[in-house]
């Protein structure tokens, strides 16, 4: 039997798993408030109260890690990796640290997080599909500035662990289907997956697609000029991952107190929350365009797809694309566990980074 403990950082939250095989014997999500996050200037500056955090739940759970096999981290922004399973090697962890990947995003705490738990514990370290899996089409890549290309930061670990589940529940190869996949939490990411690959998607750290409870979204250069945003980068970086959306909007990234602002009749809890779901339904249709209108389902996926309304108003607006199937919540640490575990057991050998991105410009 292996003992695998599972590490996954993310905008609004902490999750943490311990794993014998493939069965999931413990686990815990430890949400931050918004306050708590925008007391530190930078995500790296979150490491050592997001390890304390993590050590004192395993402390109060009576978690004991001693002899573990395995510890899978969700993975950030390194270079961009081919889609799979990673041995995590010191210069991974440079990069992401570094952010070499452009985003600065809560996930480049996982394999820090994940080192940390190795030195102490032991055990080989994994990360699978980390926010930098590139598998864009080259129209996909393509900006209106000579030599600058779009930048991407995904939820690829969910959003192809759930694409798998659907497919096998279909009787299908995800590598045979056209979908389209939304995760929606405290980032939002919406992508076209055509026969297995990603090939186009909203770059959710980068300020690219909706806003969400903690990110500004999309936002036209010349309004961020005229807003004075820019002039100020530091504010500009850290609304596009921590201090922007609902955050702002309303003061808080929790959507259970939007929620109960709205049922309280506040206006501007309502304006928030469905532009966002409005937005969302405008990156769905973008992704179906993409597929050439060939989705054969949407799929809903992340914390906030809990909600009935979420599903029921992108159902109305989208339905006519495809048949909407709702999977609340995640797919991340079943995925996470996954991966190293296939490579525990001999079944896949864990790929090697190479400290390069897979694109780096086309030749003529």
């Amino acid at each position: 039997m292996y003992r695998i403990f599972v590490i996954n950082p993310g905008s609004t939250s902490t999750k943490v798993a311990l794993f014998e095989d493939d069965r999931n014997i413990w686990e815990k999500k430890i949400f931050h408030e918004a306050d708590t996050l925008a007391a530190y200037g930078s995500v790296n500056d979150q490491l050592d109260y997001r390890y304390s955090v993590i050590c004192d739940t395993l402390n109060e759970d009576g978690i004991d890690l001693s002899g573990i096999d395995a510890i899978a981290c969700r993975g950030g922004s390194s270079y961009t990796v081919e889609s799979g399973v990673y041995s995590v090697s010191r210069k991974m962890i440079e990069d992401t640290r570094n952010a070499v990947g452009g985003a600065e995003h809560a996930s480049m705490l996982g394999v820090q997080l994940g080192e940390m738990f190795m030195k102490r514990f032991g055990g080989q370290l994994f990360t699978r599909d980390p926010i930098v899996v590139d598998e864009y089409c080259d129209n996909a890549r393509m900006t209106g500035v000579r030599g600058l290309y779009r930048s991407l930061s995904s939820h690829a670990l969910n959003q192809k662990a759930v694409a798998r589940r659907y497919a096998s529940l279909s009787g299908r190869n995800y590598e045979d289907m056209d979908l389209i996949v939304a995760h929606i939490d405290g980032g939002i990411t919406v992508a076209a997956h055509r026969h297995g690959r990603m090939i186009d998607c909203n770059s959710g750290a980068g300020g690219d697609g909706p806003y969400t409870p903690s990110r500004i979204g999309s936002i036209g250069v010349a309004d961020l000029l005229g807003s004075g945003l820019l002039n100020d980068p530091e504010k500009f970086y850290h609304m596009c991952n921590i201090g922007g959306g609902l955050t702002d909007l309303l003061g808080t990234n929790d959507a259970d107190l939007v929620l109960k602002m709205i049922e309280e009749g506040d206006r501007s809890a309502r304006r928030a929350w469905d532009g966002m779901i409005y937005q969302i339904c405008k990156q769905i249709g973008a992704m179906a365009a993409v597929l050439e209108g060939n989705a054969e389902a949407i799929l809903l996926t992340g914390g906030l797809v809990r909600y009935d309304s979420v599903a029921e108003s992108i159902r109305r607006r989208c339905e006519w694309i495809a048949p909407v199937h709702v999977f609340p919540g995640e797919e991340e640490m079943e995925a996470l566990a996954d991966g190293a575990l296939r490579v525990l057991r001999g079944e896949i050998k864990a790929g090697n980074y190479t400290g390069k991105p897979v694109f780096s410009g086309f030749e003529d």
